[in-house]
């Protein structure tokens, strides 16, 4: 069976980021990401099963790996060489249980809750997060029985999704695909964890304008997020949801999954400024708001992205970053003067919903079913076509698309088109 293996190789990360200066997923052929035979990795215990893929998804962090731009933050929270892969929806190999502790039958439909914490690494006592739900802040990402990794697709010992040879998955981890969810609805579940936590985490009170910046997988999770939450009664209602789309094509989906208006990013500010009723000051780096969003929610995360959210939130808003940054040079000026807060929703974990304790894949399966968000696969591809795969993903926005897969149920039986 065949895998896609990244491994560290420092000269070739160099080319790989070199090369995507022609733009991101270019430099796949000199990036250190090879298609490999091998078999399943071993089972690191009784609690954890194979799970063979169906469809993974290419994430934007799977982008920045490749392409040589990912945080030096990751590099003690990584093992090599590894499978990437961390949006999956896959069959069990043989029965099991779910993350609820119900049982799973082989050949179920599963989806993976990537984070690897406490314990999927045998870890007891947990760490205080843990302990807690909040797995996304685990403290032993590095530590247990198992190599370094912050999620499945990043650890050497577990695998990942874009293989045909399958991952293992502690129980944990694992979550029933409803019947009436296809595949591409179901690998969509992880991003959108990603987004409604982010937005459950946001403090978004009645009548608020909301910004949303960026119009990518999470972008458009995000706005899914607020309208299905704000809809069923779970966070209250903003008065606006504004997005910021470059794109034709994410425009139309920012508007279908709730958006009150969709808008090309150098006419968000001005959006914002007539929601809030604003002024603008111009200065030598551009105009920005005297007010502004109450909450602005950057789904790109680069230094541009983050200074823009600086300049259209209001006094004492809050900027929500779920767009993985990297190293930014961003002036905090604003963040100072305007007494900002800038927070970061990283993965998932548990949910308080109405006073109630919710693992947020149970949410996002709901939401997944809700808003429809299969829509967002646009394209998928065998591992043979990786290369083209990773660059179509690169490129995403500017051809037409915004999820691109790999779609591995030629090795199997099964799955929801």
């Amino acid at each position: 069976m065949k895998a896609l293996v990244f491994e560290r190789s420092m000269p070739r990360m160099a080319a790989s980021r070199l090369a995507s200066q022609l733009g991101s997923g270019r430099g796949t052929r000199v990036a250190p990401l090879r298609l490999v035979e091998t078999d399943p990795p071993p089972c690191p215990g009784d609690d954890w099963h194979l799970v063979t893929p169906s469809l993974s998804g290419i994430c934007g962090s799977d982008l920045a790996t490749i392409d040589g731009r990912s945080s030096w933050y990751f590099e003690p929270l990584v093992s090599f060489p590894f499978t990437p892969g961390h949006e999956v929806v896959g069959v069990l190999g043989a029965d099991g249980s779910a993350a609820d502790g119900s049982a799973l039958r082989a050949g179920a439909r599963v989806v993976i809750q990537p984070v690897l914490g406490c314990r999927a690494r045998r870890i007891d006592p947990p760490c205080p997060s843990c302990a807690t739900g909040r797995t996304g802040d685990c403290e032993n990402t590095a530590f247990g029985h198992l190599s370094p990794g912050i999620q499945t697709g990043f650890c050497a010992d577990t695998g990942g999704g874009w293989s045909a040879a399958g991952l293992v998955a502690h129980e944990s981890q694992l979550y029933a695909v409803p019947e009436k969810l296809s595949d591409a609805d179901a690998v969509t579940i992880e991003p959108l964890a990603c987004a409604l936590h982010g937005v459950l985490g946001s403090p978004i009170t009645e009548d608020d304008v909301v910004a949303v910046l960026g119009a990518g997988t999470l972008g458009l999770a995000t706005v899914a997020a607020i309208t299905h939450l704000s809809g069923r009664g779970l966070i209250a209602s903003p008065r606006v949801t504004l997005t910021g789309a470059r794109y034709a094509h994410q425009r139309a989906l920012a508007r279908e999954f709730g958006a009150s208006a969709a808008l090309s990013p150098e006419h968000l500010s001005a959006a914002v400024r007539r929601h809030s009723r604003s002024m603008a000051l111009r200065g030598p780096s551009g105009a920005r708001l005297t007010g502004g969003a109450d909450v602005v929610f950057d789904c790109v995360g680069s230094s541009e992205s983050i200074e823009a959210s600086l300049e259209i939130v209001r006094p004492r808003g809050t900027v929500v970053l779920i767009g993985m940054p990297g190293r930014a040079n961003v002036d905090l000026a604003p963040l100072w003067h305007r007494e900002l807060r800038l927070a970061g929703a990283y993965a998932y974990g548990t949910e308080s919903v109405r006073g109630t304790d919710r693992p947020t894949f149970e949410l996002a399966i709901e939401a997944v079913a809700a808003m429809g968000t299969g829509r967002l696969v646009s394209a998928t591809y065998p591992l043979e076509r990786f290369e083209e795969a990773v660059a179509h993903a690169g490129a995403a926005g500017r051809r037409g698309s915004v999820k691109i897969a790999f779609d591995l149920r030629a090795t199997h039986r099964g799955g929801r088109r």
